[in-house]
């Protein structure tokens, strides 16, 4: 059976005292640790079971702060995510129901996002904090370890560089509401339709079903074709000598007909739609145009059914259309 060296014994001993009078000096130090050392009579013991007492406390207490702060950023992203009902109240023009749910959708996202990533942070300083604390209280020397810590977020930081401007494009991205879920981009890479957005990537689906997954980071430029709202336009091309009015009058009428349906107001068109007038002139043609503002990605329909109304209205007012260029 293989023994200890003489001197061992004495020396984890001696080691043990020396850490028992160190907690002992900290434990003088502190009034917390010092309330619980009288409460034992001043007992040899004392300093060390107040001491660990004190570090109880600290962990409870860094997980209650650390549950408190989670509540307060629930709340403050559930009031994020819902509007200020004091602006919306004021506001003027407010926008139809289907775009205010839009933006409620938008509006939860980006803050559930933002809310995660002040939860984790949160937990970071608050426990990161404690476990400094407990170590100190145990004396044991945090010096070296954050001297050891700043050496290795420096070395992780040249090492992930790309990763961090992933990151911090990220969180730009969602604190400046440039995209979300559900919107047309175009984000230089791929063009499609945003399905997820972290604070690392973007996903896109294509027109052709092909998932593209793009890098925050390398995104310098984003066009984004359906936030807010959209606009449909259609363009009529009719003979030069026809009678302008009667066209113009013709289509504010087929503007007015989509605009009282109410498959169409509201639930797919924001505002009546509008006749533009003669937007190209040769010596063939004169071209109209009617426009018509619409939610997000709802243009293409909205287009289809104004083309299929401006169709039969101009077969019964007998004008032919005219082929362009």
């Amino acid at each position: 059976m293989t023994q200890l060296p003489p001197l061992a014994f004495p020396t984890v001993l001696s080691d043990v005292d020396k850490m028992t009078q160190a907690m002992g000096a900290t434990c003088q130090n502190d009034a917390i640790c010092s309330t619980f050392v009288g409460l034992f009579d001043n007992a040899a013991w004392a300093p060390l079971v107040a001491s660990a007492i004190t570090i109880v406390l600290i962990i409870v207490l860094a997980f209650v702060l650390r549950n408190l702060v989670h509540r307060v950023i629930t709340r403050v992203v559930n009031r994020a995510a819902t509007g200020g009902s004091i602006t919306n109240r004021f506001r003027k023009n407010a926008a139809p129901d289907g775009i205010d749910a839009l933006l409620h959708e938008r509006r939860k996202q980006r803050a559930e996002t933002m809310g995660s990533v002040l939860k984790h942070v949160a937990s970071i300083v608050v426990l990161g904090t404690a476990v400094l604390t407990v170590l100190d209280r145990l004396t044991i020397p945090i010096a070296p370890l954050l001297t050891s810590v700043g050496i290795l977020g420096v070395a992780i930081g040249f090492g992930a560089q790309e990763l961090v401007k992933d990151f911090i494009a990220g969180m730009f991205m969602l604190l400046e509401d440039q995209y979300g879920v559900g919107d047309v981009i175009d984000a230089g890479a791929a063009v499609g339709t945003v399905e997820a957005v972290t604070l690392r990537v973007t996903r896109l689906r294509d027109v052709d079903g092909r998932v593209w997954y793009v890098r925050n980071g390398t995104i310098t430029r984003v066009g984004n074709e359906s936030q807010g709202w959209s606009r449909a336009y259609v363009d009529v091309p009719v003979p030069y000598d026809t009678d302008v009015t009667k066209v113009r009058v013709l289509l504010e009428h087929v503007a007015e007909e989509v605009w009282a349906d109410s498959e169409f107001r509201e639930s797919k068109i924001v505002e009546q739609p509008q006749v533009f007038g003669v937007e190209q002139l040769s010596d063939s043609s004169l071209v109209f145009r009617i426009s018509a503002k619409t939610l997000p990605s709802a243009q293409a329909e909205v287009s289809r059914e104004l083309r299929i109304r401006v169709k039969a209205a101009i077969d019964s007012a007998g004008i032919a259309l005219v082929a362009t260029a």
